[in-house]
């Protein structure tokens, strides 16, 4: 099987072989065609099998086949701790390298004015973590009110780690569909 045979559009292709990716991993041969297809998708699978491409790449190609007028946070991955949420970004940037559409990360421990541009400026795509974007939402610079996917990135990590109640606000922000 190809990434082609996932029915991939040709900048994501070309974004995945610049990234040197020959086949797909078994984790994005079962889920990208689900998740492209608008369905819910529950996945696990062991750290270094490709799980953030089997989620960024059909979130990618569904935010890029419509673009609304204005630039609003479309696609929400939300994820325990910021040495993730910096590789989910990362890789959001490799992969939509061809696409154009606007990526932000957001978490604590440093000063939100550059988070805060980001999101003033626009974002399709928001990667977070839950404190800091709950503390941006009450400040107001942050609205999940267009959200049309979500991602609860290692969820298990996430609850074992305290933030069932952060995660709890974000999702009470979410549109209900």
């Amino acid at each position: 099987m190809t990434f082609h045979d996932l029915g991939l559009i040709p900048p994501l292709l070309r974004a995945v072989e610049k990234a040197g990716y020959t086949a797909p991993s078994p984790i994005q041969q079962q889920a990208i065609r689900p998740v492209l297809a608008g369905r819910d998708l529950l996945g696990c699978a062991q750290t270094g099998t490709g799980k953030t491409a089997a989620f960024a790449l059909p979130i990618l190609q569904r935010l890029a086949a419509s673009r609304p007028a204005h630039r609003r946070v479309r696609a929400l991955v939300l994820t325990p701790t910021r040495e993730l949420a910096l590789q989910i970004d990362e890789s959001f940037a490799e992969y939509g390298r061809y696409l154009p559409l606007r990526h932000a990360v957001v978490f604590g421990g440093v000063g939100q004015g550059p988070q805060v541009a980001a999101l003033q400026h626009g974002v399709d795509i928001l990667v977070a973590c839950p404190g800091r974007l709950n503390d941006l939402i009450g400040q107001g610079f942050a609205d999940l009110g267009s959200v049309e996917i979500f991602v609860l990135d290692e969820a298990d990590r996430m609850l074992d780690m305290g933030f069932v109640n952060d995660v709890k606000k974000v999702i009470r922000r979410l549109p209900q569909k």
